[in-house]
């Protein structure tokens, strides 16, 4: 029986190794011991999805608040004396925890680790997304405690929050070290991937050697095609691509045959709850089977209203009549992945566009128009009646290409303006995989609240930038962060806040779940600003500021 331990060594292991290639083969070395199929389906998607696969519907996730706490009384130590200061010196709440378990001779005393199996933490992990309320979530998160080491701890936390274990090595790279244990070729792993929505069920099919029944099923959410943004991509050919208006909208798949709807969204977890007016909408129009990719914008006396309107809906699971009324929504499609028994991802753009223009007929389902490009000269002219109709920029999409699902290529390009700059400082930054591997190319970035009375640290994250420099002003950043690191999380550095950015972005948002409470759709690097300093900094009240006037 395989244990929970050599997971957690194995993606320790790899947190703790620079290059793609190198990860990669720690993690398969790992998954050629477990001959179990329950067990590695298991163990596959707690590395790439986290406690429960993303189509499961599942979570296991627990409030960062109801952890802390927990661990305070766990420990018998006091919050703001000692959990709080610990935690902004790690910047991380499962480091924390883990490192405090280790080091405090309360934590020591308080647990008996015993090597847990793979089932018996899966186990934990189902009792904590059944348990009701606080009490009963902290009584499962002690009886795993007692059990594991600090290290286990660490991960059991990560994995229980159904996010990215912050070891960089996401989903794509746990299924490429799939195909090298059962030397499939990586291409065709990752199209099952994409047809079943899960590497775990992958990886058993695999196991089991029946790779061959891996197929698409109708209402079960695809792997969404991704946009890059055009900037920093090369158009050779103009014509080759057709426009869109980009909506400021939300992302949307929608499933349908028959009486039967169902939406999801990017992250493939389903939305139908939410928009009940939409599903009532589409469940009489009688569709055929069918898999349609559009967004959904709320809009009124025809026009499509800003992304702000729809924010009211998106949080109400059950949203009251009031809501229903002054919010209507619609979908508007924009692509078809699938029409009457027959997946269409492989065929060109403009193939699936014949297709989707004739149910849009046959159906009356709203759908986006295109317009030809002939140059980039266009694209000012169509960028500009695209906001005049209230949307927020522009889709180019080649005609020739196939539905690249989960991928970020050139067959798909976002042009928007830009919502406003802020200049920040450089906090924390982790290095990437594949050609960046061992690089620091993602940046966490912060702004200024040293003189803010609500706050007790100088800085505080703002948002994170993965793009926008050049590779020479990447090799100079690296160059100058490399002396500034204070601490080491695996892949992520501390850094002593002395390089400013001016960064851009689409929009702020309110999220009430960060620190500043707030943070930026889509920022990106503007300049780097070796000439000021950094006392010049934004603040988060001018963040709040340019929040309201927006």
């Amino acid at each position: 029986m395989s244990t929970f331990l050599a997971f957690v060594e194995a993606v320790h292991a790899i947190a703790h190794t620079r290059g793609s290639k190198a990860k990669t083969q720690i993690a398969a070395d790992y998954f050629r011991t477990i001959v179990d199929a329950d067990e590695l389906e298991t163990v596959v998607t707690w590395m790439s999805d986290g406690a429960f696969s993303q189509l499961s519907g599942r979570s296991a996730t627990v409030g960062a608040a109801t952890i802390a706490q927990a661990a305070c009384r766990f420990l018998d130590i006091d919050y703001e004396a000692v959990f709080r200061p610990s935690k902004t010196a790690t910047g991380s709440s499962s480091e924390t925890i883990s490192r405090l378990m280790e080091y405090l001779p309360s934590g020591c005393s308080s647990r008996q680790p015993r090597n847990l199996s793979v089932h018996e933490v899966m186990s934990l992990f189902e009792d904590i997304a059944s348990a009701r309320g606080r009490a009963e979530k902290e009584a499962y998160l002690w009886a795993a405690w007692k059990a594991m080491t600090g290290l286990e701890i660490r991960y059991f936390l990560r994995v229980l929050a159904q996010g990215s274990l912050r070891i960089g090595f996401d989903a794509k790279n746990v299924v490429s070290a799939v195909a090298e244990v059962f030397a499939i070729e990586p291409d065709t792993l990752r199209s099952a991937w994409m047809l079943t929505g899960s590497a775990g069920h992958v990886a058993r099919l695999c196991l089991e050697g029946q790779l061959d029944t891996a197929q698409f099923e109708l209402f079960r959410p695809l792997a969404f095609m991704l946009a890059s943004p055009i900037e920093q991509k090369k158009v050779d050919d103009w014509s080759a691509y057709v426009v869109e208006d980009k909506y400021d909208g939300m992302r949307c798949q929608l499933h349908g045959s028959g009486a039967e709807v169902r939406l999801f969204s990017r992250d493939l977890n389903s939305i139908s709850e939410s928009f009940p007016d939409l599903i009532a909408d589409m469940q009489g129009r009688d569709l055929p089977s069918v898999v349609l990719d559009g967004e959904i914008c709320v809009v009124t006396e025809g026009i499509i209203r800003p992304f702000q309107w729809l924010q009211k809906r998106m949080g109400a699971k059950k949203p009251a009549k009031k809501l229903l009324e002054e919010y209507p929504v619609q979908f508007i499609a924009y692509d078809i992945l699938y029409h009457q028994e027959e997946l269409l991802i492989d065929q060109a753009l403009h193939k699936r566009r014949a297709v989707l223009e004739a149910l849009s007929q046959s159906f009356t389902i709203p759908l986006a128009e295109q317009y030809p490009l002939s140059g980039e000269a266009d694209i000012d002219r169509y960028f500009d009646l695209a906001i005049g109709r209230g949307n927020e920029g522009l889709m180019l999409k080649r005609l020739d290409s196939v539905y690249e699902f989960g991928q970020r290529r050139r067959s798909w390009l976002k042009v928007k303006r830009p919502g406003g700059s802020l200049d920040t400082v450089i906090l924390y930054a982790t290095a990437g995989s594949g050609r960046r591997g061992g690089t620091l190319s993602d940046f966490t970035l912060a702004v200024r609240v040293a003189d803010d009375d609500r706050f007790e640290q100088e800085w505080v994250p703002i948002g994170k930038a993965y793009g926008g420099y050049t590779n020479d002003e990447l090799r100079q950043l690296n160059d100058a962060l490399r002396p500034l690191i204070v601490e080491r999380f695996g892949p992520t550095v501390a850094v002593q806040p002395k390089i400013m950015v001016e960064i851009e972005f689409d929009a702020i948002q309110e999220n009430k779940r960060t620190k500043a409470g707030y943070t930026l759709r889509f920022p990106r690097f503007k300049a780097i600003r070796w000439d000021k300093p950094i006392t010049e900094a934004n603040t988060l009240k001018d963040v709040e500021k340019m929040h309201s006037e927006g």
